[in-house]
């Protein structure tokens, strides 16, 4: 017997449907919201809202997808409204044995929004001084990331390929703190080479919108008295980078 395709994750499908859902009325079978929800969820009562008692989502996210047998699936979707209300609703969705075909078998059920999980110690807790070559190297290579003020491939390791952000989308970077997972990080001068630091970097980007809190974990290669950017934990890093 065939079972359900391991990435037939119904999410997009749970979300349409509540999107679609969450704006339609019993009222107004006809319409295109009503429409969608009936040929995603056939058999699925329509909602019956008083007009103007509650405002339409302003956006819908599924957040949690849980597979309770072959092709039987729980996706939990938040729905957020102007001035930052949220609402969560549990939808049953059954994928065919490709995992190519689904549907909505039930009404959707409010719940409770998933808990905060427990996060565990950062490693990175070893401080880096400001003046130092590493945070210096920082500072360089995120201005050049960030602001477009030089060239990226000066501040990367051999081998390293880092496409550029475009367009540049900040005037200004400053770099607030850095901090370090390795003793090495906390040296002023830079180590033998071949010595590797994994850092976060906190940044602060400004343009003409304002001012954005960022932050960044790096790993940095000692090479002939330098720093080079060996990976953006971000997964954009290439040929050498982590991904």
């Amino acid at each position: 017997m065939r079972t359900a395709a391991p990435g037939a994750d119904p999410a997009g499908y749970a979300q349409l449907f509540i999107d679609a859902w969450l704006r339609s009325s019993a009222d107004n079978a006809s319409s295109a919201q009503a429409r969608l929800v009936q040929s995603l969820a056939p058999g699925v009562d329509l909602p019956d809202p008083i007009a103007g008692a509650q405002a339409e989502p302003a956006s819908v996210t599924a957040v949690r997808s849980v597979q309770r047998g072959t092709g039987v699936w729980a996706v939990t979707v938040a729905a957020q409204y102007a001035g930052g209300q949220l609402r969560y609703l549990v939808v049953p969705v059954a994928a065919d044995a490709s995992g190519t075909s689904f549907a909505v078998t039930g009404a959707p059920g409010v719940v409770a929004g998933p808990a905060r999980a427990e996060v565990s110690r950062s490693p990175y807790r070893v401080s880096v001084p400001s003046e130092g070559d590493l945070a210096t190297a920082i500072g360089e290579f995120m201005g050049a990331y960030l602001t477009g003020s030089g060239e990226v491939d000066r501040y990367l390791a051999p081998g390293v390929r880092l496409s550029p952000i475009s367009p540049t989308p900040y005037a200004a970077v400053t770099v607030q703190d850095v901090s370090g997972a390795e003793e090495a990080a906390a040296d002023e001068k830079v180590p033998a080479d071949g010595t590797k630091v994994r850092v976060l970097a906190q940044v602060e980007a400004r343009d003409a919108a304002g001012r954005w809190p960022l932050s960044y974990e790096l790993t940095l290669q000692a090479r002939s008295g330098r720093w080079d950017v060996a990976a953006i934990e971000s997964g954009t890093a290439q040929d050498g980078g982590a991904r």
